[in-house]
């Protein structure tokens, strides 16, 4: 299966985008064998450095606009759910404009999965700080450092009621292609964190390859799951939490898909014939 596209990268050298997308493309091969073909899965991004990776992969979708990539892709499962969707976004893209987007659909437990490229900075916008960046953060919006203390989004999303969260980190490719086939292979709303350094802005390499461990069990309860997260050091990576609950698109429809129970042209001219007058 080939993923890769006639675009030019443009990420700095070094980004952590670009582990995020090997382990992506990882993933992607791997859920092509176990059934979940290219022909059933689609993507969206927002807008950002992270959003690139939407010119880069090879998959069928359509880009979104700041903070409202989830809304994008609830739409694609709502009307197709026999369609496998994710979509990519940034800490600022999701954790700022976009929040309420993501704890609704977590609310909502929608069958989509969320990869969040977390660098605790807007790069394409050159250096300002957003709701995961550490307080004092220096940078254009805060040359003097930010007041304000950083969003813990996993704890948040947690007590929404999302059905699979995980960590990652995009210094560890094969942990995270296992924690995106994991995300996707669930049926419920999936959120994937990943820690990525932003080589330009907010290079966390050595802070990450110090302080991330894998977690050696999944919680087994939502108040240990919340507590892991809120773990500092170690930055633990892996699965916080995984419970079964009904889908959104069950709920709403039932066993029903629009697209495969849509009548023929003809038989929805027939049928309005036998509503209105001649």
């Amino acid at each position: 299966m080939e993923l890769g596209t006639y675009a030019e990268n443009t990420w700095c050298p070094g980004c952590g985008n670009f582990g995020i997308m090997n382990a992506v493309t990882r993933a992607v091969k791997i859920l092509s064998e176990r059934g979940v073909g290219a022909d059933r899965l689609m993507m969206s991004a927002g807008i950002g450095c992270h959003g690139k990776i939407f010119d880069y992969l090879r998959i069928s979708g359509f880009y979104s606009i700041h903070g409202r990539s989830i809304a994008t892709v609830e739409g694609m499962k709502v009307a197709n759910p026999d369609l496998k969707v994710m979509t990519f976004v940034g800490d600022g893209d999701a954790y700022g404009e976009g929040l309420a987007h993501v704890l609704f659909a977590a609310k909502r437990n929608a069958d989509i999965t969320v990869v969040v490229h977390d660098n605790k900075v807007y790069g394409l916008t050159t250096g300002q700080f957003t709701p995961t960046s550490k307080k004092g953060f220096k940078g254009g919006s805060t040359p003097e450092g930010s007041v304000e203390d950083p969003l813990n989004p996993l704890a948040v999303i947690l007590e929404t009621g999302a059905t699979f969260v995980a960590r990652s980190y995009s210094g560890k490719i094969a942990h995270l292609a296992d924690m995106v086939v994991k995300a996707v292979e669930h049926e419920g709303f999936s959120l994937v964190e990943v820690l990525q350094p932003c080589v330009t802005y907010n290079d966390t390499y050595r802070l990450y390859n110090e302080q991330v461990k894998i977690l050696e069990e999944t919680p087994d309860t939502l108040e240990k799951a919340i507590s892991t997260a809120r773990i500092q050091n170690p930055l633990y990576i892996g699965v916080f939490y995984q419970v079964e609950k009904p889908v959104y698109h069950k709920e709403l429809y039932g066993g029903g898909n629009p697209v495969r129970d849509s009548l023929r042209r003809e038989e929805r001219i027939n049928r309005m014939r036998n509503l209105l007058p001649i």
